[in-house]
Order: C-alpha cells, then structure tokens, then sequence
C-alpha cells in the first residue's frame, strides 16, 4: 500500500555543502518498468559494502501509510473484537491480549515517513474494537455506558500497546533521521 512520489524530492545544494549531482530515480536508472537492462548496474556498489552483507534498513513486511495503518488497525480490532465476542463471549482479558500484537504490527507495518501516526491511531482502534466486546443492554445509551465502562478498566490494555508502539515508534524514527542525515 506504499505510495509512490509525486513529485521529485528537493535535492538541491543546501547551504555549506558543495553541490553534488542528483540522484536519478529507479524509473530513469532501471527503466521504465524498474526492470535492468543487461550490463546496467554493474559495478556501482558503495566502497566498503560486500556483496552478501546488504544490510536491511527496514523491518520485513508491507509498508502503510498513515492512513493505511490507521485503517489497519482499525478493521483488525474490530475483527477480533467481533471474535471475542463471538468465541469468548467479551472477555476483556483475551481483547487486551490480541491487543498487543496488532500494536506491535502496526507500528513495523507503517513506512517510515508516516510513523509517527501510530501512537495516535492504537487507542482510536482498541476503542472501535472495544464495541463489539462491550458489555450494554438497552440501546445507544447502555452500549456506550459498556464502552466507557471497558475503556476505564481495561486502561492497562490501553495504555501498554500504547507505550509499545510508541517505543517502537521512537526507535524507528532516530534510526530514520540518523540515515538520513547519513545521506546528506
């Protein structure tokens, strides 16, 4: 679900620097289809860099968007809320499990740009997750009382995903802005 540039990126020369050339997107390198030509690419390794030594500057796995991981984690709350509530009969406990690791997902999944959107949309997604599961009889009223009922005891659920994807998150980011700052 990654989102490709529209435009091209600022590579200007930036003040103190001496200019460099631009870097040539992988359309123009590769050609039009990103497919290599025979011969292209050959010998334009980066010195110091072994050919089975390529190091992985992102975790493993699709790269959302802001808005592609928030409605990630969204729909996969309420799934599993759904599911609890069909499988467990609401156990809140079970809800808060399955939290965690959605949590975890979602702050990997997000591209690296938009990853500071995750600690924002987790505790949106374990409340719309929380519908299904909470407990409410008599209409509109008693099932928001339920929700609010299960996001107070259950604010330890919360607040863990919350602290793990934020951790995440942060890890994330400097290592982000440290290899960007290593490009310039």
């Amino acid at each position: 679900m990654e989102q490709h540039r529209t435009r091209p990126p600022n590579d200007g020369p930036r003040r103190g620097t001496p200019h460099q050339p631009a870097r040539l997107p992988p359309q123009a390198r590769h050609g039009a289809g990103g497919e290599r030509r025979p011969g292209q690419g050959q010998g334009t390794r980066r010195p110091g860099r072994q050919a089975g030594a390529a190091a992985r500057t992102t975790p493993p796995g699709p790269r959302l968007t802001g808005l592609g991981s928030g409605l990630f984690c969204v729909l996969v709350m309420f799934l599993l809320g759904c599911l609890d509530a069909a499988l467990f009969g609401g156990a809140m406990i079970a809800y808060g499990v399955l939290f965690l690791p959605v949590c975890v997902l979602t702050a990997l999944w997000v591209r690296a740009a938009d990853v500071l959107t995750t600690p924002v949309v987790v505790p949106i997604a374990f409340a719309a997750g929380l519908v299904p599961v909470a407990d409410g009889g008599g209409g509109l009223l008693g099932r928001l009382m339920g929700l609010f009922t299960g996001l107070a005891t259950q604010a330890g659920w919360l607040y863990g995903g919350t602290l793990v994807a934020g951790v995440i998150v942060l890890v994330r980011r400097v290592r982000w802005v440290r290899q960007r700052r290593r490009r310039t």
